[in-house]
């Protein structure tokens, strides 16, 4: 059922939608001032079950694109995402009748709504990556069928370009080009699709479990418990599995470089609080890709890898990563559509040039998962 979106509301789901960015989507930060400013200035956003979307009406998917490294540094206008939506209406000649997340992302599950409130329009309770990812063919909307183009992408100079191509990977490769020439980061309205396309290719409800995932991430965090066994009451009820603690460790290191369009790297740390004597690895390309114990495979993606500060324990996105933080590593299965065969060649570990099969997390780790006690 729909129901509105506030500024309090807006809190939560930038900290939850952290959780399921796998640190990358961007600085959560920046997402939610800008949104919260937004509905500030144009009133609360309707949130949209999506079986409340007509079968034939236009929803479109708008967001930020690049290095989350370059978001920090490059703060947007804050229109530029509504300028694109335009641009890309006035092409097809026919109105949005919402808007939805990409991702599940820090800054873009909140994008959409800066987008939504300027527009007057309502935002779909569903995404098209269940977490984030690096690339936009990496989306179940291309996975299952939709074409990601038309699409337009604009930066905050107003330059803005639309794109028609033979293929989601061939818009994610011409995409890309134009994000490191506009200086790192485009925003972008992509995937225009119909009411019933969006239902069928869509992860559904992600943006209530953000906002249930960040409550309880807040509330903990006030009592200064941890947050994992709320966090674990909010995902079961959804299609993700239960949440498993891989290890609780200390950075070490960390190797980052910001090359053709993303932040690539490596977390090296130390183990504590029980892991003492192991080392351990992350390696990500914007998002967290496989998690290693020494030379054993703990967690690979397209399943949620997720640090969370045991200082504060709020989600930490891989361009605020630094040596010496604690942190606890959160494995997340992902939801089954996302497992599927076709899926998997286009975000399984192969794709990122790892020799490895996808195996389910909870299979890699059985007997580890969280169970409240």
């Amino acid at each position: 059922m729909a129901r509105f979106i506030g500024v309090e509301e807006i809190e939560a789901l930038a900290v939850g939608a952290a959780v399921l960015g796998t640190g990358g989507g961007g600085d959560p930060y920046l997402g939610k001032i800008m949104a919260q400013e937004a509905i500030k200035e144009f009133g609360p956003v309707t949130l949209l079950d999506p079986s409340e979307v007509p079968a034939d009406a236009l929803v479109v998917p708008v967001a930020m694109m690049g290095a989350p490294t370059v978001f920090v540094e490059k703060i947007p206008n804050g229109d530029e995402a509504l300028h694109s939506l335009r641009r890309l209406e006035d092409y097809l000649g026919k109105k949005a009748f919402a808007v939805m997340p990409m991702e599940c992302g820090g800054l873009n599950s909140t994008i959409p709504f800066v987008v939504a409130a300027r527009a007057g329009l309502p935002i779909v309770d569903a995404d098209g990556m269940g977490r984030a990812f690096p690339e936009l063919q990496m989306e179940t909307f291309s996975v299952y069928g939709v074409s990601g183009t038309p699409m337009v992408i604009t930066d905050e100079r107003g330059n803005w370009t639309l794109l028609n191509t033979v293929d989601n990977a061939m818009m994610e490769y011409i995409a890309r080009g134009v994000a490191v020439r506009m200086g790192g980061v485009g925003h972008i309205a992509e995937y225009p699709m119909t009411g019933d396309e969006m239902r069928r290719t869509s992860i559904l409800q992600t943006v209530t479990l953000a906002i249930e995932l960040g409550k309880a991430v807040l509330e903990s965090s006030k009592k200064k418990v941890s947050p994992l066994i709320a966090m674990e009451e909010a995902l079961i009820k959804s299609d993700y599995g239960k949440p498993i603690i891989l290890f609780e460790a200390k950075i070490t290191d960390v190797d980052r470089t910001t090359a053709e369009g993303f932040a690539k790297g490596t977390v090296n740390l130390e183990g504590i609080n029980g892991s003492e004597g192991h080392e351990f690895r992350v390696d990500f390309q914007n998002e967290n890709l496989i998690a290693y114990k020494g030379d054993q495979v703990l967690a690979t993606v397209p399943d949620l890898i997720t640090f969370i500060d045991l200082e504060t324990f709020k989600p930490l996105t891989t361009e605020t990563l630094r040596y010496g933080f604690r942190v606890a590593c959160l494995a997340i299965p992902t939801p089954p559509i996302m497992r599927t065969e076709e899926a998997l060649k286009v975000w399984g570990p192969k794709y990122f040039g790892y020799d490895l099969p996808f195996i389910p997390v909870e299979k890699l780790n059985e007997g580890m998962i969280v169970n409240g006690k």
